[in-house]
């Protein structure tokens, strides 16, 4: 396999990459360096933990340092996280440049690029250990907190992602864990800016081994002593599946995700295995272990829910909203009606459909009702034959 030198890097590029264990290149960065250092557009797509970031960054500090001038390079990326991370690439790999960086919210950009592609789908790596565990909906929170206990026991340096769905059960996980003094940190899109970035850092930097998040937490973070990751619910869509358990198992690094699943997920969990090309094991729990604890969980849930409502998340949640939409140059009035007036039109044709649906039921049965009574019976015909008779 071709090294970095052979891919057409400066020896002090070569060098950087020595000493952050950057020995060979992955599929990804042989197929993408020499096309950018050529000066083509580049589209690369491969698996989580496969060295995309480095495949862009490298051949623009190569750029860059041949003529360094002026504003150079601009990144986007889909979350303010990810944003950092890469300017923290870039910061280390071109520490010989005095590099300068400024993070900012980027726009849209289109072009026609070079496309490069890992041979294989886009799926899960081999070193992930990918379980499931069916669970009642009611009784969720209880499994959470003992799979916690026993990593916890069992290994007390690891560190633990959790993802949820929704921003308020995010926080309310949070303040739950907490209660049962585990060492936990939230991270979602309600949390401000600044609030969000310390909480990263002191997950990085183990001060906090569990990180309860929802999906902005998904994309491209990485942290190398991510062990296990938990989706407290069933992601809906395979590539949301892929993105979050892709937190972990990074880099040839072993991994295991597990996913809580309830009665209404099988379908979501059958599309996942058809997505990913593989069966999702189950994993093995004390049910009696849980049930000890189900009734303590429910209360200090129903204590933390209390306590947020008291906080007015929801109000906030809906002021963030209307702030949001403003940004986006859309009237929060405006749309608000429309989503009035949409959900009305839905309603109605719900209705519509239901009373489609309840005539067709009623014929159905009308025909059945006739098909089952026995046939109506006809009247004999009655025929009166008289002897013929002769001439007299």
């Amino acid at each position: 396999m071709a090294g970095f030198a052979e891919l057409g890097l400066s020896s002090w590029l070569v060098e950087q990459c020595r000493q952050m264990g950057l020995k060979q290149p992955t599929p990804v960065q042989l197929g993408c360096i020499p096309a950018i250092l050529e000066g083509r557009d580049c589209l690369g797509c491969a698996k989580t933990g496969s060295g995309k970031t480095a495949a862009f960054v490298l051949p623009i500090l190569q750029k860059l340092s041949e003529d360094p001038y002026g504003i150079f390079c601009l990144v986007l990326t889909p979350t303010r996280e990810l944003a950092y991370q890469i300017a923290e690439q870039f910061r280390v790999l071109g520490k010989p440049l005095g590099l300068k960086d400024c993070i900012i919210v980027g726009g849209m950009a289109t072009n026609q690029p070079f496309f490069w592609e890992a041979q294989a789908p886009v799926r899960t790596v081999e070193q992930l250990d990918q379980r499931y565990l069916l669970v009642p909906e009611k009784v969720k929170d209880a499994y959470l907190v003992h799979l916690i206990q026993n990593f916890q026991d069992e290994h007390e340096d690891w560190s633990i992602i959790i993802f949820t769905n929704t921003c308020k059960t995010c926080q309310i996980l949070c303040m739950m864990l907490r209660k049962f003094n585990f060492p936990t940190v939230a991270l979602h899109s309600m949390m401000k800016q600044k609030e969000r970035f310390a909480a990263l850092a002191k997950f990085k930097s183990s001060i906090y081994r569990i990180l309860i998040a929802t999906d902005v937490a998904s994309r491209g973070l990485d942290i190398p002593t991510v062990q296990v990751v938990i989706n407290h619910n069933t992601p809906g869509l395979p590539k949301i599946y892929i993105h979050r358990v892709g937190r972990t198992a990074r880099a040839g690094r072993q991994g295991q995700a597990i996913t809580l699943v309830t009665q209404y997920d099988i379908h979501l969990v059958h599309a996942i295995e058809e997505q990913i090309k593989k069966k999702l094991e189950e994993f093995p729990v004390e049910e009696a272990q849980v049930l000890q604890i189900l009734t303590q969980v429910n209360v200090v849930r129903r204590e933390c829910e209390i306590k947020l409502e008291a906080a007015n998340f929801d109000e906030k949640k809906e002021i963030n909203k209307r702030k949001q939409m403003i940004l986006e140059g859309k009237d929060p009035d405006l749309e608000a009606k429309r989503k009035a007036e949409l959900a009305k039109i839905k309603q109605k044709n719900r209705r519509f459909k239901e009373k489609v649906e309840q005539t067709l039921q009623r014929q159905k049965a009308s025909r059945t009702d006739r098909r089952g009574r026995p046939p109506r019976a006809r009247p004999e015909a009655s025929l009166s034959l008289a002897p013929a008779q002769g001439p007299a």
